[in-house]
């Protein structure tokens, strides 16, 4: 998800972050507790000491709860909280119950820094469920591998979050989400399905997220036979977009993709429709939020198209469930972004139990050995890039309402 623009404030705190960190690692700051009640603190040898003073399972939860996308964050967090009610009423892990962690990261780089420090060192949580956008996702990252407790981001989509550019994997970063090229080639896909043959991209330039969606779309596309007709670009915050969708209507396209962010995509549908664009337009997970209807208009979103990991129309059992239990709770149904964090909880919770252990390095062996984890969102198991291997949903927006489409496999 969204990289975030406050680059220069985001350094700057980030270093400093990082240093604290730096400084804590190497002290022995971080403790985590063992599946038998006794919490571990490692010194600077490598050696541990026990106490019994731990009752509860702490997972962190470093979310977007205000600020420009928390719409993501807040929902992320409705689902895991009933992920964990569940557990808990079950008899928890072991029969420790788990205490879920709350930190508001506030939609910025810099916050989910400090909120993944704070969590760590001084709430002392055994896991987290990290960040939704992936720019404030990979803020955490440092963290996470200094301090070796185990981060999975939901809809943290970026290649790059749990593989380095050496090739190097990030060994205590991992994901509950399918990853950026996957979306774009499952919607170039998608698109050559319709029929479309000349195809425009309409894409955020100020966001790492659309811009991964918009060229592994690109190749898709034209390795499928078509033509890209017309390539044009916007930044967040943009609210007038009526002078380069005049650009993209004269190139008279069959199918638009629009990678981005439901703020900005709302007002981009609204004004395409406005200026008479009729084709097909289709995005990726970015677009999943009530907020997106309320600026379009539900007229103007018929003959739209989203990739999802979920859709709480899907017949199988597993999903029916979750559907009903959270409608009961909230007395709506889940969105993908809810189903996401609901399965991100549990994912931990699995590992933490197969683990037999609340030690990060144990924790984190488990996730990457995860075969066959049987989710509300797919089943997966994690491949040795710490991705899990999923389908993906097409849902079509009807009227304002998003309605399942089809299921396509990896």
């Amino acid at each position: 998800m969204k990289q975030g623009n406050k680059l220069k404030r985001f350094a700057s705190i980030f270093l400093a972050t990082s240093l604290v960190v730096g400084a804590l690692a190497g002290c022995g700051a971080n403790s985590s507790s063992s599946s038998n009640g006794t919490s571990t603190n490692t010194n600077e040898g490598g050696s541990t000491s026990s106490d019994t003073s731990s009752e509860t399972i702490k997972i962190g939860a470093n979310l977007e709860l205000t600020g420009d996308v928390a719409s993501y964050g807040s929902s992320i967090l409705a689902g895991a909280e009933l992920a964990i009610e569940e557990i808990n009423a079950a008899g928890g892990i072991d029969g420790k119950q788990i205490e879920l962690v709350k930190a508001d990261n506030k939609s910025d780089n810099a916050e989910a820094a400090a909120s993944a420090l704070k969590l760590i060192t001084q709430d002392k949580v055994h896991a987290m469920i990290g960040p939704a956008t992936s720019g404030n996702m990979l803020a955490t990252v440092q963290i996470a591998n200094q301090n070796k407790v185990p981060v999975v981001t939901g809809s943290g989509t970026a290649q790059n979050l749990t593989v380095n550019e050496d090739g190097s994997i990030n060994e205590f970063i991992f994901r509950t989400c399918f990853i950026d090229p996957f979306q774009g080639v499952v919607a170039a896909n998608f698109a050559t399905e319709l029929g479309a043959k000349n195809v425009a991209i309409y894409a955020d330039n100020s966001s790492d997220y659309a811009k991964g969606l918009a060229a592994s779309f690109k190749e898709q596309i034209e390795a499928n036979g078509g033509t890209i007709v017309a390539e044009e670009a916007y930044v967040a915050n943009d609210v007038d977009f009526k002078s380069t969708l005049t650009k993209l209507k004269s190139a008279n396209p069959d199918f638009v993709f629009i990678p981005g962010y439901y703020e900005e995509v709302g007002l981009i549908v609204k004004q395409a429709r406005e200026l008479g664009i009729e084709a097909p337009l289709m995005g990726g997970d970015g677009w999943d939020s009530p907020t997106l209807v309320e600026l379009a208009g539900p007229d103007a979103l018929n003959n739209t198209y989203m990739s999802n990991a979920f859709s709480s129309e899907d017949p199988e059992e597993l999903i029916q469930n979750f559907v009903k239990a959270f409608e009961a709770k909230h007395g709506e149904k889940p969105n993908g972004f809810h189903a996401l964090g609901y399965d991100t909880a549990k994912f931990i919770a699995d590992a933490i139990d197969r683990a037999d252990s609340t030690d990060g390095e144990a924790i984190k062996n488990a996730l990457a050995e995860t075969k066959d984890f049987a989710g509300v969102t797919g089943t997966f198991s994690v491949d040795d890039q710490h991705n899990p291997i999923k389908s993906a949903t097409i849902l079509e927006y009807v009227d304002g309402s998003q309605v399942f489409n089809s299921k396509v496999n990896p």
